[in-house]
């Protein structure tokens, strides 16, 4: 028999667990399951079979004005028929619908608690939610819930998007949402015409005060001064002068040819007397005209100015009456519109809530949240081994 030899063949190699074996298997971790595994089975436990279905109704519509001025890009359409959409006004319409005011004014047409708390709806859609109270701030939270109002600045146009657990109800809602707007469109064009008109007329009552000022003013100047118009005084005067000068200079005339004819002549007395006389008077007239405080001058100059305030006066009376006729003009024609684009729908299907996405964004959320906090622990604990 062979003697036996062993033979060293080195450390046996690790047993590793072969396709057949089981090991230990991999968990996930208890935060990933609290951060995100619960909340996003809460969410796909509410959305997928306890959220009611909400019914959106929409509308589109836009408010434009008669003033034509530069449109926007919808408002190439609407300039054809004259009309240009107006932003501020659509931008009211908004406030408006959205506010308390609007939500009473709703309230006045249909049982607000009834359509936003329906029976039969779930608890965290309906009106008033388990941790709200039956008040009308919370009714007014809930009204805002429901109610969406937008516009597309490039466009113009506005969007009204009611939400109800009723199609019927939603579409009911829209209509009346619209209803108010056009209200509330008819009530600034009632509010501008009154405010215009009252303008217009203030102004024209003051410029009658104005007129009979001025007119009482020269009325009391005449009867001080005696002088119906001081302009015709001074245009007489200055004729009578004039015809003076002329006749003087005709007798200077006559007196120097009998000067040289006659030097002993009888007449020559005569005619500088005449001459004397005629000088005096022109004196008197120019004396009267411009000679000091009593003369026509300074009387002429009061006089111009009260007749100036007089035209001013009436010029203005005449632009006020023309500025309230326009306003009278202006007030018997609408300048604002709301023109109803899209009529609000009848929807055939609940839109909201959208489920999936829904999900979807809460996983990705409690995702992103897990992943910061790790990304912090492993910080805190990769600081303190070191």
């Amino acid at each position: 028999m062979a003697d036996s030899k062993l033979q060293y063949l080195g450390s046996l190699p690790k047993m590793l667990p072969g396709p057949g074996r089981t090991g230990k298997k991999r968990k996930l971790p208890i935060a990933f399951m609290i951060v995100v595994g619960v909340p996003t089975a809460l969410a796909a436990i509410y959305y997928l079979l306890i959220a009611s279905p909400r019914y959106v109704s929409e509308a589109h519509f836009v408010v434009r004005s008669a003033n034509v001025s530069q449109p926007t890009a919808v408002g190439m359409a609407l300039n054809v028929v004259g009309f240009s959409t107006s932003v501020n006004e659509a931008f009211a319409v908004h406030e408006y619908l959205t506010s308390r005011d609007g939500m009473k004014e709703m309230q006045k047409r249909f049982d607000l608690r009834a359509i936003l708390g329906r029976p039969g709806a779930d608890a965290l859609s309906r009106y008033p939610r388990p941790w709200e109270g039956d008040s009308e701030e919370s009714l007014y939270k809930a009204f805002q819930r429901f109610l969406t109002v937008g516009h597309d600045s490039g466009t113009g146009i506005s969007t009204i998007r009611v939400q109800a657990f009723s199609a019927r109800e939603a579409q009911a809602l829209n209509l009346a949402m619209l209803d108010s707007g056009e209200t509330l469109i008819n009530q600034l064009n009632e509010r501008a015409a009154a405010n215009a008109l009252r303008d217009a007329e203030r102004d024209r009552q003051a410029a009658l005060a104005a007129a009979e000022t001025a007119k009482q003013a020269l009325t009391a100047f005449r009867t001080s001064t005696r002088f119906l118009d001081p302009r015709a005084e001074a245009a007489e005067s200055t004729q009578v002068s004039a015809t003076l000068l002329v006749s003087i200079a005709q007798l200077k005339a006559e007196r120097d040819q009998l000067a040289a004819e006659a030097p002993a002549s009888p007449q020559l007395p005569i005619l500088n007397r005449r001459i004397a006389g005629l000088e005096r008077q022109v004196e008197d007239a120019r004396a009267r005209l411009a000679g000091g405080a009593d003369s026509l001058a300074p009387k002429l100059g009061a006089y111009e100015d009260l007749v100036l305030q007089r035209e001013i006066a009436e010029r203005r009376v005449s632009q006020a009456e023309a500025s309230l006729l326009t306003a009278q003009q202006d007030a018997s024609r609408q300048k604002l519109y709301l023109e109803r684009i899209v009529s609000p729908s009848l929807p055939d299907k609940g839109s909201e809530p959208r489920r999936w996405r829904a999900i979807l964004t809460i996983f990705a959320s409690s995702l992103l949240a897990y992943a910061i906090g790790w990304l912090v622990w492993a910080g805190i604990r990769e600081h303190r081994q070191s």
